[in-house]
């Protein structure tokens, strides 16, 4: 991905905004009614908005009513300087967005290179890296998740050709990698891609209230999305030949008790995608009163 900031766009904010790196709660069993989320700490991937810089990005994502944001690289490199972050920090103040995740991003058994992501990750006050890390990188991620108190969220991206499938594909795969690894390096679970993999020749059962439940505590976070496999597209919850079922979804959850991040990822439309997005919220939020 290309950042799409500027020097300018950067220093044109001043105020700073202070991250918190506490990991949050899980959502009460019965949230407050006034909540449309229940309980869960929603927002959206800035890869939605792909084709806007970080600001328009981020105030569609407050037009939306959204409060959280997954920042990634198009928006905000991982090289930026402390004054680039500071302003895109001042910057999601003046909007009420906390930054909770920032991906996906690759780790290797480098060391440096890790410790500079969480050094990012830091300075920007996200909870969580989502991550698509090589098998050897597990040693370093293991004392770096200790130190920084940063999660480390494993992403599944299903088939990336139509012979091969990612190497962290379903929740069985992840599992086996990290069940004797720090509690905080677990999985940021993509209903989207877990649908993609029903797709021939894979053919792939990963159903992802299954997923869910098959990660338990490791569900660190959550990409929320649908795909109409025979369009190839995504689409609105449950709607167009979508198959995702969200209520199923939030109930495997609760179950769960998970206490992560839920990035609502849209990736058709890019250069309209609110109408869409508003939709799946529309339907999130149906999903949350038909729980109780």
């Amino acid at each position: 991905m290309l950042s799409n900031l500027s020097r300018r766009q950067f220093l044109a904010s001043s105020a700073a905004l202070v991250g918190s790196t506490a990991l949050a709660q899980p959502p009460a069993a019965n949230p407050p009614a006034a909540d449309p989320f229940g309980g869960f700490t929603v927002g959206i991937q800035s890869y939605t908005f792909r084709n806007f810089n970080l600001e328009q990005a981020l105030q569609r994502t407050a037009d939306l009513g959204l409060r959280n944001v997954e920042l990634c690289r198009v928006h905000l490199p991982t090289t930026a300087n402390a004054q680039q972050i500071d302003a895109c920090k001042a910057l999601l103040r003046r909007l009420n967005i906390t930054p909770v995740a920032f991906g996906v991003e690759n780790f290797t058994s480098n060391v440096a290179n890790n410790r500079r992501l969480f050094e990012f990750g830091r300075n920007l006050g996200v909870r969580y890296l989502t991550a698509d890390p090589t098998p050897d990188s597990f040693d370093s991620l293991n004392d770096l998740v200790a130190e920084f108190n940063i999660g480390i969220a494993i992403h599944p991206h299903g088939p990336v050709s139509r012979n091969a499938l990612h190497r962290w594909y379903s929740a069985e795969v992840i599992n086996r990698a990290v069940q004797n690894r720090h509690r905080l390096i677990g999985t940021c679970l993509d209903t989207g891609h877990l649908i993609r993999s029903a797709q021939a020749p894979h053919n792939l059962d990963l159903n992802p209230v299954a997923q869910i439940r098959a990660m338990g505590a490791r569900n660190l976070g959550l990409h929320l999305k649908d795909h109409n496999n025979a369009t190839q597209t995504d689409v609105v919850f449950g709607r167009n030949g979508g198959v995702l079922n969200v209520t199923e979804i939030l109930r495997a959850l609760r179950e769960v008790r998970f206490a992560g991040f839920i990035s609502v990822e849209y990736e058709a439309n890019p250069n309209d995608p609110s109408p869409d997005v508003r939709a799946c919220l529309d339907v999130f939020r149906d999903s949350v009163r038909a729980l109780g």
